[in-house]
């Protein structure tokens, strides 16, 4: 009768599986089919039979493999509540299924394989070894039926291995358990792999030539691929000794089997992984076996074959963890050189570096960019940077990095062989720029370390590649892919210009080269006459293609240093900047230019700058010619823009620092800001400040002309208001007193001391600055005023989003890849509103950044200024409301931080606390209703909701402002709160799993050690900012953003509420606190760092204020799935003073276990069903012995060995 009932059973669930697995099939009926099957494995009875009967391999791969899955539902959900006979006749059938119930090893499909092995894993999870004590002698004997079963063997132990030692899945005393027996009878597995793997090699290796004998090859080799990948899982763990048992005969085997094409691959990753091992000294010396003639040949000529036959994808996977293997050898070779004096070089140490040369010379991107480190490493090394054969190489890695640092092997292009392996490696040419970008930063930095050990060849070398950039002509390459490339005279290079990539790579190798160089030799050693030649002839070099000059910029800037030994060459430098300040090209209309005109000129004013920042007293002297250079620039009111007017007297201010005479130097700035003063000061200015209707004409965002070709008549207005607010923001912040003391005490500096003892500085521009102050409040105002929807009306189109976030921004914020363009080719601002745009963007920014400076620079002279804290109130903090999240964010970062950062202890009630009580009261009422919309908006979109793409990548953009604002909140409370050496932003380290015993080992506490500064103080005894400060904090906890959550748990939260506790705190506050924190748990428990974060500040919570407050005791009796028992000795021994406490860790692991129900999970987790696996009793304690007829006789058969072979 069953066996009817089994039959009619697996009918129906053959039925519903292919109709499951038909595409055919509708939804409707493919859910009944599902929810028949999992109601099926959940209720039935005689899922077992079932399960065998299904499983059979009669039956189609699909059905085999439902059978099997319900076979393994059973073992992981059913096995506590099976009985002994139950479970050794599920284990029989299981293990005759593998013996006889699978297809050849050539036919079987892997996915069956894979379940056969995990419902064998799973029940070796539960009796083994207690129960199950000859479960490697049945797998050996399984082995021994034929290829099929050799190889599922090695599955089953490498899954077993992975679930034990990888990833742990399993309660703590059962992976003990099954830990220590694997170690226990490690010798014996690992031989039986070793045997196995060279046993099925010899037969793989005499049948693979014989075309009668094909498939078993086939068979043996699949077994040879299992069998490595089973060594693989094991030698990351297990005891050194054991890979380097028999004088390493292990490695031996993987090095011979490098040169085996089918087997070479899993081979390179065994070996990889014992190279790069950790481990004692002793155990890892053996390795150093690696570096003898046979391995070293090995692993030579199984580079030179797989790279042999042009590109083929195993071989090119191959070369990659080759490469990774010598990088591990090298990293191994540093590390037992620096540790052990009396470890020699090996004597195959150049061949290696041959060797790994050739990597760093392979076509690939990739496989270049993959040696850098271990190049560094050797470079760095104390030992070995000193050894010949390294000295020897760096000429040859020097000339090799010349060819890599070329920007080639673009996916799309096919202009260099590497283009080919670009495109196994990157999508797309955006990704391949971004590692390129990354691996030149890299190696850079190797380069510098090369020099370090070599200074004059790598100066030759360079000094040879820019002769022979300056005598070799530009060749543009084909025509540009825009339709506007070429069109200038003679053409000009684009980015991907043959040309252009050569200059770019020698210039960025010059660069490198020279700043190290002037680190290392000392002065007279260093080729003086030879840089100022190389600097004569790029001075002479004459050369119209923006992008080229903008390479010749950068060598001027790189070799400058020379001019500090010849300042006679100074005027001649300058003369040739100067020139491409003004730089255009040929035919070109001034407005608009390429953004390579652009940043040519943009160049030369930083270029300028930077050498009066790092060379003052070596342009001092010249001060004069400069300063008349440019008045003559700035007397005309076109010729430059504003950025670049204001980058040249940024330049003119940083020499006046240099002349450390007070009264001088202020009259110079006066002389400097006299245009600035005459146009911001202006009636006009005036006017168009105090009024928004003429502000809005005064700019031009009421015209309604679109045309771009046609002059904007309020160009002027805007570059007037633009070139003023840059320079007050230059002089501010390149204006400085004397770095020293008595310096500047000399020269008029210094008006007093404080009451500490510090020198108290007065800045020659604040005369300047101050007076434009005024004004400067006016625009900030009106610009907050223009966001209120009323005003917003007055722009006309096309400029009614004029004050919306910039493309770019947007672009940035969301993550997206930047188009990679050829940027000679397109206007600076193509639209008259991207024009108007960035006017508004920079103009905001600007602004915030002069009243961010303004504290710092000019200190108390800023802060007594009469009314500050109203005049900031009346135009900063107007409007917040309609000020979007992108600019209040900039605000609260460049403005408000500073500003109060900086400020005197005498003027925190009169200044920071009446700004800042409002503002963080504002900003979290902001914050909560942006953070509430976002969690709506997540709940309510259901799932067959469609969603215009527009609408979800708005959503997306709003959703990270408002992330990102919060995290500048965060950061201003913990400015303002903390003193720095707790105010770091450090992460607690991730708990390595939810294991109760192994959780509060990984926390941090920095909270409790965290003290407030006197700001901090100060703000917590104003009643109003203390309320914002604890609600914004403490609501942050809730909010899905784990990084302000993570800062505010660990860093801000206690001291902040530690401040209060000793006053009266309301009952309903502490439930508030405290249930805010269980709420944050719920949010963020799935994330490691921030669940332990959250328990321990719960915990402290707890246990301060629980004796105070019996109402949180009804708290903690709402949580899921509490114990009452276990809450109430937990207060018991909490509430008594009498009672000896438990240590602390055990206190906090007793108050998990009472919040688990509060914790959240990830979303993968939520809905899974818990698999329970039993503790047995422990092997490895000492136990009264039992005699096996007396266990065999007992009724619940507790320690029976049930799996008897």
């Amino acid at each position: 009768m069953e066996m009817e009932q089994v039959n009619a059973l697996c009918e129906e669930l053959v039925k519903a599986v292919m109709v499951i697995m038909d595409p055919s099939s509708t939804q409707r009926y493919r859910l009944e089919a599902l929810k028949f099957c999992e109601e099926f494995k959940e209720k039935c009875p005689i899922c077992v039979p079932c399960g065998l009967k299904l499983a059979e391999k009669t039956q189609v791969a699909i059905v085999r493999h439902f059978g099997l899955q319900i076979l393994e539902h059973v073992v992981k959900f059913r096995w506590n509540s099976m009985s002994r006979l139950e479970k050794v006749y599920l284990k029989n059938s299981v293990m005759e299924l593998i013996a006889n119930g699978t297809l050849n090893i050539l036919e079987e499909e892997n996915h069956i394989k894979d379940v056969l092995s995990r419902i064998v894993v799973e029940m070796i999870k539960r009796e083994w070894p207690q129960h199950w004590p000859d479960m490697l002698m049945e797998l050996d004997t399984l082995s021994r039926q034929g290829e099929t079963q050799r190889e599922l063997v090695m599955f089953i132990l490498l899954r077993l291995a992975e679930d034990v030692v990888t990833f742990q899945t399993l309660p703590t005393q059962r992976r003990k358990d099954i830990q220590q027996t694997l170690t226990q009878n490690m010798e014996r597995i690992l031989n039986f792999l070793l045997n196995t793997l060279q046993e099925n090699v010899n037969k793989y290796q005499q049948m693979k030539t014989d075309t009668s004998k094909e498939t078993e090859a086939q068979a043996t080799c699949r077994v040879s691929i299992a069998a490595l990948n089973t060594v693989a899982g094991y030698i990351d763990w297990v005891s050194l000794n054991h890979v380097t048992a028999e004088n390493c005969k292990l490695m031996e085997t993987l090095c011979l089997l490098l040169n085996e094409q089918e087997l070479q691959l899993a081979a390179s990753e065994c070996l990889l992984i014992a190279v790069s091992r950790k481990g004692k000294l002793d155990d890892r010396k053996r390795l150093m076996i690696l570096f003898g003639d046979v391995a070293m040949h090995y692993i030579l000529s199984a580079a030179q074959t797989a790279d042999g036959g042009g590109l083929v994808e195993k071989h090119y996977l191959f070369l990659k963890r080759l490469c990774q293997v010598l990088c591990a050898l090298g990293n191994l070779l540093c590390s037992l050189l620096a540790l052990d004096a009396n470890i020699q070089t090996p004597a195959n140490f150049g061949k290696y570096l041959e060797s790994f040369l050739a990597f760093t010379t392979h076509p690939s991107q990739f496989l270049r960019s993959s040696t850098h480190m271990t190049w560094g490493a050797l470079f760095r090394h104390e030992i070995l940077s000193r050894d010949p054969l390294l000295l020897a190489i760096i000429p040859k890695y020097l000339r090799a990095s010349m060819t890599n640092l070329v920007k080639m092997g673009f996916p799309s292009k096919t202009d260099s062989p590497s283009c080919e392996y670009s495109r196994f490696d990157f999508d797309s040419d955006e990704d391949f720029n971004a590692f390129f970008n990354s691996s030149r930063a890299q190696q850079g930095e190797v380069i510098r370390l090369a020099c370090r050990l070599d200074p004059k060849t790598s100066f030759q070398m360079a000094a040879e590649w820019l002769k022979y950039q300056l005598s070799t002509s530009i060749d543009t390459g084909p025509v540009n892919s825009c339709s506007t490339a070429g069109t200038g005279e003679g053409g000009l290079c684009s980015i991907f210009s043959s040309s252009y990539v050569q200059w770019e790579a020698m210039t960025f190798f010059l660069e490198s080269m020279i700043n190290q160089m002037f680190r290392t030799l000392e002065k007279e050693e260093l080729p003086v006459s030879d840089g100022i030649e190389l600097l004569q002839m790029v001075l002479n070099f004459e050369m119209k293609d923006p992008l080229i000059l903008s390479c010749v910029l950068t060598n001027v800037s790189a070799l400058f240093p020379f001019v500090t030994y010849k300042p006679e060459f100074l005027p001649q430098v300058f003369s040739k900047l100067f020139s491409f300040v003004t730089f255009e090209n040929v035919g070109e209309n001034k407005v608009p230019r390429t953004r390579a005109v652009r940043n040519v000129r943009r160049h030369a004013c930083s270029s300028i700058n930077k050498m009066c920042r790092d060379y003052p007293d070596l342009v001092l002297p010249n001060f004069d010619m400069l300063y008349n250079h440019v008045k003559q620039l700035l007397s005309s009111e076109l010729l430059l823009t504003q950025m670049e007017k204001c980058a040249l007297m940024e330049a003119l201010v940083l020499i006046s620092n240099q002349f450390k005479d007070y009264e001088r130097q202020k009259l110079f700035l006066e002389e400097l800001m006299a245009p600035v003063v005459n146009i911001w000061l202006s009636e006009e200015m005036c006017r168009v400040l105090s009024d928004i209707d003429a502000f809005i004409a005064y700019v031009g965002a009421n015209l309604k002309s679109t045309d771009p070709a046609v002059e904007d008549p309020c160009g002027l207005n805007r570059a007037r208001i633009t070139f003023c607010v840059y320079s007050i923001l230059g002089v501010l912040r390149r204006t400085s007193w004397p770095s020293d003391l008595e310096e500047a005490k000399a020269g008029g500096y210094v008006v007093g001391y404080t009451p500490s003892g510090n020198p108290i500085f007065r800045n020659p521009c604040t005369e300047q600055v101050l007076k434009l102050l005024d004004n400067l409040l006016a625009l900030v105002r009106m610009h907050n005023t223009l966001h209120t929807p009323e005003m917003l009306t007055k722009l006309t189109e096309p400029f009614t989003k004029a004050l919306d976030i910039l493309e770019s921004e947007k672009t940035s914020i969301l993550g997206l890849p930047q188009p990679l363009l050829e940027l000679n080719e397109y206007p600076a601002n193509k639209t008259i509103l991207e024009r108007m745009q960035h006017f508004f963007s920079i103009l905001y920014e600007n602004c915030y950044h002069i009243l961010g400076k303004a504290g710092p620079s000019m200190q108390q002279d800023f802060y007594t200024v009469e009314d500050l804290a109203t005049q900031l109130l009346g135009s900063a903090f107007v409007n917040l409301n309609n000020i979007p999240d992108f600019r209040l964010k900039s605000m609260l970062r460049v403005f408000v931080k500073p500003l109060v950062l900086f400020c005197p202890p005498e003027h925190f009630e009169t200044l920071v606390s009446p700004i800042l009580g409002p503002l963080f009261t504002y900003l979290h009422m902001r914050l909560s209703q942006k953070w509430n919309v976002i969690i709506q908006r997540s709940t309510l979109c259901g799932e067959d909701e469609v969603v215009e793409d527009n609408l979800e990548s708005q959503e997306m953009l709003e959703e990270q402002l408002v992330r990102m604002l919060t995290r500048e909140v965060m950061d201003l409370i913990m400015a303002c709160c903390l003193s720095k050496k707790t105010a770091d932003h450090s992460a607690v380290p991730a708990a390595a799993n939810g294991d109760d015993e192994e959780m509060m080992a990984t926390e941090a506490t920095p909270s409790s050690v965290a003290e407030l500064t006197d700001l901090g103080k100060c703000l917590m005894n104003h009643e109003d900012v203390c309320t914002a400060l604890l609600i914004t904090v403490f609501n942050s906890l809730t909010w899905k953003d784990t990084l302000s959550c993570q800062r505010a748990t660990s860093q801000l939260c206690w001291p902040l509420l530690k401040q209060v506790m000793s006053g009266t705190l309301l009952a309903d506050a502490v439930i508030w606190l405290f249930t805010s924190v269980l709420r944050g748990l719920q949010v963020h428990g799935q994330h490691d760092a921030c669940m332990a974060s959250l328990i321990h500040l719960a915990f402290q919570i707890y246990e301060a204020l629980r004796p105070r407050y019996l109402e949180m005791r009804a708290v903690m009796e709402q949580i899921p799935e509490i114990h009452k028992e276990s809450l109430e000795q937990f207060d018991s021994k909490l509430l008594k003073p009498g009672v000896q406490k438990l240590a602390d860790k055990r206190r906090k692991d007793h108050f998990k276990r009472l919040i688990a129900g509060c914790i959240g999970k990830p979303l993968g987790e939520q809905f899974r069903k818990e698999v329970h696996i039993k503790n047995l009793p422990s092997i490895f304690k000492k136990t009264k012995p039992v005699l096996e007829t007396e266990v065999l006789d007992s009724e619940g058969g507790g320690l029976a060995t049930i799996f008897e072979p």
